[in-house]
């Protein structure tokens, strides 16, 4: 383990690990083989691993307790980095060559938040599996490209819009970011939503999110299978809840309505009842939802004072001349004109 007070990394790698220790091994070797010079690799155990390589000077191991889930791996990665900027990458996952290069490049902007790399398909590096989530009014986490024929020409470097965010299982954030949103990612959403629900917040910081098509990563099979209908429908009616700060109620009601029609259809025909309880149970739960809500709510009042306290300090340190240069002439007396700041 670094001295405490040895100097942070610019950027923290946090490998989260459920049980598969061979996909985790995969995932080791391709990052250890394509990281930066100025980064810490932290794997977050929830299963025994024996390190049977004699990896601990180049990689810290810290140990979640049995059964936690994805989420809670990575949380625990999280408040064990000390870099600026924390690449999670599931295991099962694969780094490639220049993967971090482009997005710390973004993250010299005080300005932007996360960075969502692309997924591409092992058989295919130029097949896109996963360019990201994002949350639809309604409540629904929907993953962006999957299902489509995309390909990596088909991307372009850009500042998403909206509630859209890395997936769970790879992408580059901002600690100070994680710290306010969360702190860390909620398990209140499960691992199946709590990139979707992250995603939210970040549409209310005023930080930027943005789609780097030059940084990829190879997905794997990943630790996070199907949930049960019931778990399904619990995690996606908290995700709406938890969402609506912010958002028109009556028309954020509508969609939500016609998305539980849409999982109903989804689950059918043995996943439609267990999935209902689920969302029931989840509604019963609505004063959980109170601090979430002024959580985004102090969120978005902090993003406004400070996109303000912005705005004063540009106009205090903006000048605008009122006449042009006069042009060469006989010498004479002339009274200079006066500045004005600008409005």
């Amino acid at each position: 383990m670094a001295h405490p007070l040895s100097k942070s990394p610019r950027l923290s790698i946090v490998i989260p690990t459920l049980a598969d220790t061979a996909a985790l091994e995969e995932t080791l070797v391709s990052v250890l083989e394509n990281r930066p010079d100025d980064c810490e690799i932290i794997v977050a155990l929830a299963c025994e691993y024996a390190d049977p390589w004699n990896i601990c000077e180049e990689v810290r191991f810290v140990q979640a307790p049995a059964g936690s889930s994805l989420v809670g791996c990575i949380n625990l990665g999280v408040s064990s980095s000390r870099g600026e900027v924390i690449s999670v990458l599931a295991s099962g996952w694969r780094a490639t060559e220049g993967w971090t290069d482009r997005p710390l490049d973004h993250f010299d902007s005080d300005h932007v938040g996360a960075v969502i790399p692309l997924g591409v398909a092992a058989d295919d590096r130029e097949l896109v599996v996963s360019a990201g989530v994002r949350c639809g009014r309604g409540g629904r986490r929907i993953a962006v490209a999957a299902g489509q024929t995309a390909r990596t020409g088909d991307f372009s470097n850009c500042t998403v819009s909206g509630a859209t965010g890395p997936e769970l299982q790879a992408g580059f954030w901002r600690a100070r970011l994680l710290e306010l949103a969360g702190p860390g990612f909620s398990p209140a959403c499960g691992d199946s939503c709590a990139d979707a629900d992250m995603a939210v917040a970040v549409s209310h910081s005023g930080y930027s999110v943005v789609l780097e098509p030059e940084s990829r990563v190879v997905t794997g099979a990943g630790e996070r299978p199907r949930k049960a209908a019931f778990e399904a429908g619990l995690h996606a009616e908290r995700l709406f809840w938890r969402s609506l700060a912010g958002r028109a109620l009556l028309w954020s009601l509508v969609m939500h309505g016609v998305e539980i029609v849409r999982h109903a259809f989804a689950r059918a025909p043995l996943g439609t009842l267990p999935m209902l309880a689920g969302r029931v149970v989840g509604l019963l739960q609505f004063g959980n939802y109170l601090p979430r809500y002024r959580q985004l709510r102090a969120i978005m009042a902090r993003s406004a004072a400070v996109a303000a306290a912005a705005e004063d300090d540009a106009k205090g340190r903006t000048l605008r001349f009122e006449q042009g240069h006069s042009v060469a002439g006989p010498a004479r007396r002339q009274e200079a004109a006066p500045l004005r700041r600008s409005a």
